[in-house]
């Protein structure tokens, strides 16, 4: 009987337990008809609670509606420059099948990285050259927004020595300067609601989504001296090249099929890069 009375006490409070946890986790609802798990609300894992704020092990909450047996997962929150989608380093990208597309730009030009009937995402470059070379090292330093006629822009800002204390994000909308504040899980939301920017930490990392269309994590890096050093990037004294580091998910419609998901980037960006054009939103937000 003591062992009956112990065992059920023991459950009682595993019982609790897992009811805490449960409280404390975060979940997601899957609302897209088209899905396979459409209807059904999926919770987060103990060891990665939020969908936004990375736990103490970097990981986030990441849940895929389309998969068959509606679970969640913890993955790392922080970018993946080794998968297709991101724009990193000088500028590297990983495309479909992992093909890799160096893109050698011009320092303050602008170039077009996607572009679609209500969607363009233009790029501009920060660079450097040093004496004797016949080209530009050139890194990502801006992104221009250009959606349903709203302007959204975001750059990493420049300094000559980098601070890991210090947010080096600047943020516009429609010519205006954003604030937003400091804290994990910030968020800011368009007029229309159409965009959406979150902090994934409290400074220099943010998740930027497109409704409908795209899903963008940026983080802001500067050149180390061991990039520096290994590349001979022969970083100035003045400016510590402070860059971003982009992942792209965009969102691809099988039409065909009647469904729509999100999905890593599966061609290269840098299509059209002729330069600035009269459609550019980096550009006219920027000068």
């Amino acid at each position: 009987m003591k062992i009956s009375k112990t065992s059920s006490l023991v459950m009682t409070l595993l019982s609790i337990m897992l009811c805490f946890l449960r409280a404390k986790s975060q979940g997601v609802y899957c609302s897209n008809p088209y899905q396979l798990c459409f209807q059904k609300y999926i919770l987060c894992p103990a060891e990665c609670p939020s969908t936004g704020a990375a736990a103490t092990n970097n990981k986030v909450c990441y849940v895929d509606c389309r998969n068959i047996l509606c679970t969640s997962e913890c993955r790392r929150a922080s970018l993946n420059c080794n998968r297709p989608g991101p724009a990193c380093n000088d500028p590297r990208l990983i495309a479909g099948g992992e093909n890799v597309v160096y893109f050698y730009g011009k320092s303050k030009e602008h170039f077009s990285l996607v572009s679609d009937p209500d969607l363009q995402i233009n790029a501009r470059f920060t660079g450097h050259r040093p004496a004797g070379r016949s080209r530009d090292f050139t890194w990502v330093q801006a992104l221009g927004f250009l959606f349903n006629s709203q302007k959204f822009s975001l750059e990493a800002t420049k300094v000559a020595t980098w601070d890991d204390s210090i947010d080096h994000l600047r943020f516009s909308f429609d010519g205006q300067d954003l604030i937003i504040p400091e804290e994990i899980l910030s968020t800011w939301y368009s007029p229309k609601k159409d965009i959406k920017i979150r902090r994934a930490t409290k400074m220099n990392s943010v998740t930027v989504t497109i409704k409908d269309k795209a899903e963008i994590m940026v983080n802001v890096v500067p050149v180390t001296k061991k990039d520096d050093r290994i590349q001979s990037y022969k970083v100035p004294s003045d400016d510590c090249l402070a860059h971003l580091e982009v992942q792209f998910r965009l969102k691809e419609e099988h039409v065909d099929a009647g469904t729509s998901s999100f999905t890593d980037y599966e061609e290269s960006p840098f299509d059209n890069t002729s330069g600035s054009t009269k459609n550019d939103p980096v550009e006219r937000l920027h000068r």
